[in-house]
């Protein structure tokens, strides 16, 4: 398992923000603690997971 989660570093906090999002009907303002979460995540690998490409936009859309 460690493997995985050092090709993939970033895909819990992918996936907290999924279900966040679900729970809060897609609404991201509702979800930035976990967004952030990624964001710290995807800063902590250089952004080097598949998880981190969206994270820019999801963070332009909470700070509106």
């Amino acid at each position: 398992m460690a493997r995985e989660q050092s090709k993939e570093p970033c895909k819990k906090e992918a996936c907290d923000i999924q279900a966040c999002l679900s729970k809060n009907n897609f609404l991201p303002q509702r979800c930035r603690k976990v967004i952030e979460l990624l964001q710290s995540c995807c800063e902590k690998c250089n952004y080097e997971s598949t998880h981190c490409a969206s994270v820019a936009g999801i963070l332009k859309q909470i700070s509106k």
